[in-house]
């Protein structure tokens, strides 16, 4: 258990909600101090004369381009109703699907952006679509730069510019199970999490996550978080509806008052009796979440203890004492028994022994390399929760640097600083980053921020948010939207659960538990699963 995302806390100062974002007007102050509009009534007489200037307060040069200044933040908005009705869900075969929808998407110009076209950057950062496509949209005014279309992609970028792009949006599906609330006191709400459904939005998941869910369907807002699970993983999740039990809750988890258990199934016959790994556990690319064994890690403590053998794969009680990424999951794949489904710590890409003692032989390039090679040939890219096009990602490995952050033991390295979750969908203008520019958002990543990163998260801070308006259009094809001509197959068990649920959560006053999932039945087997309808 442990607080809110690096990605959260920089979404606080990135977004404004549509229904309340301030308005920046230019503001002239007299000689004496006083401004123009409190000399005059006149709207005419106010504008008459004034020179327009550039960023910095510079007159502007024949021909420059002007360039507003920076939207104001607006840190205390959270996602609200107008977000929520974007679009529809719809059940069908087991699965939670979104309507397809409109979104804008933006960015402020990056610092290596300055003095490039757009072309160039569209063409160099975000190959995920192609040239023909951005010239086309730019024609169509889906491109815009600080308001205005764009039909010239030649134009130049210059500092604080705003970028935005609308695109037909497509979300993966999820399980349909409905989301079970186990306690909603008015302090805390805690749920019962299915696998595949992300915390709140990231990468390509918005409607399809647990925050808006809440809203859509129950009505729900304003949570702060206390701690995250996987996307993929199961169970147990709190928020506090007030700042003050956040805060609370978040100072338990400093001083590591808070018992976590979890249950998993992995693969082989677990050793009976305690066993305890105390390898340390080293973050190798915050992009993809991926982390191994390293004597150069954090110092961690893993109990396990196995609960039954069916013949093919066991069941384990999980108690992490400590709270690093992906701490469970790393240190069964250390012990030679991943998690049954783990996309990343059960992948061949490490090698013949799976990373079991440790053993690799691949560089931190390499692996990642081969990770992304092993879900591309796949066309599974979404396990790993990056875009399609993610290349050159291999690249981001060395840019470990410690993040200062405190780790969790289901996968993902939050932040200790109270807040409340707003919308943090902070891709590129395209809505998907390519090489350079892949971001991964929290479904499985503990962004640095002080690596020399240039995803989104880590210069939230120069955004005004990401959300300006996504329109419905529920039953219609796009021209330009490349999915809209793909026909996908709905993802399979594999894809959509990994075998590792947060069964219990304890503080010195409160007890959270959930019913231990199927799959954790001595007598199950894997054939037996399948997809529930939604009710």
């Amino acid at each position: 258990m442990h607080s809110r995302s690096t990605m959260e806390q920089s979404a606080v100062a990135e977004v404004n909600c549509p229904e309340s974002e301030e308005k920046t007007t230019t503001k002239e102050v007299t000689e004496s101090g006083k401004r123009k509009s409190e000399e005059t009534g006149d709207a005419e007489k106010k504008g008459r004369g004034k020179k327009r200037r550039g960023a910095g307060g510079k007159k502007l040069r024949p021909g420059e381009r002007y360039v507003p200044p920076p939207q104001k933040r607006n840190p205390g908005v959270s996602f609200c109703k107008e977000h929520f009705d974007e679009t529809d869900y719809y059940f069908d075969g087991g699965l939670r699907k979104v309507r397809p929808y409109y979104f804008d998407f933006k960015t402020y110009c990056k610092g290596r952006w300055i003095g490039k076209s757009l072309l160039e950057v569209f063409k160099h950062e975000f190959r995920a679509e192609t040239m023909e496509y951005y010239h086309r949209a730019a024609k169509e005014g889906r491109i815009r730069l600080n308001d205005t279309p764009v039909e010239d992609l030649s134009v130049v970028l210059r500092n604080n510019d705003l970028m935005k792009n609308t695109v037909h949006r497509h979300e993966p599906p999820v399980v349909g199970r409905p989301l079970e609330v186990l306690v909603d006191d008015g302090e805390v709400l805690v749920v019962d999490k299915p696998a595949s459904i992300p915390v709140h939005p990231c990468g390509r998941f918005r409607h399809n996550t647990v925050i808006f869910i809440l809203g859509k369907e129950r009505g729900i807002s304003e949570l702060h978080t206390v701690h995250r699970l996987d996307r993929l993983t199961s169970g147990v999740l709190m928020f506090a509806r007030t700042l003050e039990t956040s805060q609370k809750l978040d100072q338990l988890v400093r001083d590591r008052q808070v018992e976590k258990e979890y249950v998993c199934r992995v693969e082989g016959d677990f050793p009976d009796g305690e066993l305890v790994c105390e390898e340390p556990i080293l973050v190798v690319s915050f992009k993809v979440g991926l982390c191994r064994v390293d004597p150069k890690g954090k110092e961690c403590r893993t109990v396990f203890q196995r609960l039954s053998f069916n013949g093919k794969t066991s069941v384990v009680r999980c108690l992490p004492l400590t709270g690093r990424t992906h701490q469970i999951r790393v240190h069964l794949q250390y012990l030679g028994f991943p998690i049954l489904n783990d996309p990343i710590y059960g992948s061949s890409a490490w090698g013949p022994h799976r990373g079991k003692g440790g053993q690799v032989d691949k560089s931190n390039e390499e692996l990642l390399q081969a990770l992304v090679e092993e879900h591309r040939s796949q066309e599974s890219l979404l396990l790993l929760d990056i875009p399609d096009d993610a290349v050159g990602i291999e690249q981001e490995s060395g840019k470990n640097k410690t993040s200062g952050k405190v780790d969790t033991s289901d996968g993902t390295s939050e932040l200790h600083t109270s807040g409340e979750i707003h919308q943090s969908d902070a891709q590129g203008p395209t809505g998907c980053s390519s090489g350079s520019e892949t971001v991964d958002k929290v479904s499985q990543i503990c962004t640095d921020p002080n690596a020399n990163n240039t995803s989104l998260e880590s210069e939230a801070d120069k955004s005004a948010g990401n959300l300006t308006k996504a329109t419905t259009q529920p039953e219609t094809r796009d021209n330009l939207c490349s999915e809209c001509k793909l026909d996908r197959a709905d993802p399979t068990e594999k894809e959509l659960i990994m075998y590792l649920h947060a069964l219990r959560y304890k503080g010195p006053d409160f007890e959270y538990s959930t019913r231990s999932p199927d799959w954790a039945k001595e007598d199950w087997v894997e054939t037996e699963w399948s997809l529930p309808d939604a009710d």
